[in-house]
């Protein structure tokens, strides 16, 4: 019987791989060349890994650096191949400065800083945590959000099951299963995103006119392949906004939806491999 298992078409691969924006390659190429460089330098790893217990004014590098750092080529692979497209996604939505401005600073300092403060201050530990997954955790659960805005529910036999759950879930599953998970990590990662997805901390982006300036002044569109523009962005700074089947135009009736088109291109007392 001939077998219906087939091997993922290489040449949509190369093509996905080639539309991907300029940061979600950038990043990529760091997380690659740190786990190339952690073969080589074994320290590495230590160096540039979260320990609760060596976070001071020196070292507050390792707050972004631990998501950047890898433990096995198993671990690499998992953490890349899930990162990619959301990071994409979300630099489409975002733009690249804002997702670059994000993911080298408030996203890799706020659940690093959180992680930290329970570990030593609540929980008493010191584990060490590497990994991109957390950054894995705070997509999925800013695409939650944004799921639950537009079905609150989905429907499990005769329970119906918010749609913001299924990160937690997917949290809990993974801890279970994969030995060495920082269930802690990855919480603090979906917390972050959470708190993105809900606006709490949009503040943290630069306003459009700064980023649109930037641009302007250094004609970055024009300059860099696989740049997404402000004006570019899919969805605009607070995703899709809702829209309605009335046609009547005046103040409050106009139909709302995507203004500016579409996006063009793309140690320790112990190590985690996590979050």
């Amino acid at each position: 019987m001939a077998s219906s298992f087939s091997l993922p078409d290489a040449r949509r691969i190369r093509s996905y791989v080639l539309r991907l924006p300029l940061c979600t390659r950038g990043l990529l190429l760091i997380i690659t060349g740190a786990y190339i460089a952690h073969l080589f330098w074994a320290g590495l790893t230590t160096w540039g890994a979260l320990i609760p217990k060596e976070i001071g004014i020196s070292t507050l590098y390792r707050l972004n650096t631990f998501p950047l750092i890898h433990g096995s080529i198993l671990h690499f692979v998992l953490n890349s191949v899930a990162l990619v497209p959301l990071l994409e996604r979300f630099e489409s939505e975002h733009g690249t400065i804002v997702t670059f401005l994000l993911f080298t600073g408030a996203f890799g300092l706020l659940p690093g800083a959180i992680y930290t403060i329970v570990q030593l201050f609540i929980l008493h530990h010191n584990t060490a945590a590497i990994g991109a997954s957390i950054w894995v955790f705070l997509l999925l659960s800013n695409e939650s959000i944004k799921t639950y805005k537009a079905n609150p529910h989905f429907v499990l036999g005769d329970v119906k099951i918010p749609t913001w759950t299924p990160p937690l879930a997917l949290i809990l599953v993974i801890w279970v299963l994969v030995p060495g998970t920082s269930l802690l990590g990855h919480l603090c990662g979906a917390l972050v995103g959470y708190g993105w997805g809900l606006g709490y901390i949009r503040f943290l982006a630069p306003p459009d006119w700064i980023l649109r300036f930037i641009e302007g002044k250094l004609n970055l569109l024009g300059r860099l392949p696989h740049y997404v523009s402000v004006d570019q962005k899919t969805f605009g700074r607070y995703g899709v906004l809702p829209s309605t089947t009335d046609e009547r135009v005046g103040p409050g009736r106009g139909t709302l939806g995507v203004v500016n088109g579409i996006a063009l291109g793309p140690t320790g007392e112990g190590q985690r491999l996590g979050p």
